[in-house]
């Protein structure tokens, strides 16, 4: 069972964050920080496919290049003309909380000691380009949306709970460019079927966030990836053999 919900979710009830206009701008900011941080990404995508393809298709090249161009000076200025004309204020803080439930055939030590390692998640996690565990709760992470994406987005987290083959939560440190929080849940499945995985993330830009116009875009996105990457995980950990003591640690 899957589903998405905007509300405060891993961060609590700590309410809205307000950002406001300076009414001397001529080009006051209307675009939230994570909605930034993608129109830069894929901005440079864009721009840097374009010139590749330049002498085999210089038309589209040009047209790929001229978009990227636009979505850097949106993402760099946080300001986007076609909200300007909508009245749309992008800055407004919304959670995206990503919620999934599914089973697999494996003991729950074993996959708490899979998810434990961080370093593992990037194996069936496809939007990561790499986690580096910095010392025992403390990790550095590194993603690129969209996927192949030259442009790498990175955050430092921290491990807030850890029960042994029970649950395992982490979130984003101040300052990150993806404020972001997960949590495992590992739980005996009914039937002796192996274990209960109840995973929850939530993504939110740390000053101000997702207006309702980009929602309806960048929402679906981070719904997909999950998903997607859960089902990674299943069908990574049931193909994989029984690991060696220690492989995990």
């Amino acid at each position: 069972m899957d589903h998405t919900q905007h509300d405060s979710g891993l961060f609590g009830n700590a309410g809205a964050y307000d950002r406001g206009h300076d009414g001397g701008n001529e080009m006051p900011m209307n675009v939230g920080g994570l909605e930034r941080a993608l129109s830069v990404a894929l901005g440079a995508f864009l721009v840097y496919n374009g010139i590749k393809r330049l002498r085999k298709a210089p038309l589209s090249a040009l047209s790929r290049a001229a978009i990227g161009t636009g979505l850097l000076f949106r993402g760099s200025t946080g300001h986007c003309p076609v909200y300007n004309r909508l009245e749309i204020d992008g800055t407004k803080t919304t959670s995206v909380n990503i919620r999934v439930n599914f089973v697999v055939n494996k003991t729950k030590d074993e996959v708490y000691a899979f998810w434990r390692k961080l370093e593992n998640l990037p194996k069936f996690m496809t939007h990561l380009a790499n986690v580096k565990e910095l010392d025992q709760t403390r990790s550095h992470w590194e993603a690129k949306i969209p996927e192949n994406n030259p442009v790498t987005i990175s955050w430092d987290a921290e491990i807030v709970k850890d029960e042994p083959a029970s649950l395992l939560s982490w979130r984003s440190l101040p300052g990150a460019t993806i404020e972001n929080a997960g949590k495992v849940e590992f739980r005996d499945a009914l039937g002796n079927r192996g274990t209960e995985l109840r995973v929850m993330i939530t993504y939110r830009p740390p000053a101000g966030s997702l207006g309702s116009g980009v929602a309806k875009l960048v929402n679906p996105l981070f719904e997909k990836m999950v998903r997607e990457d859960v089902m990674n995980f299943k069908q990574y950990i049931e193909m994989r053999g029984t690991p060696t003591v220690g492989e995990y640690a």
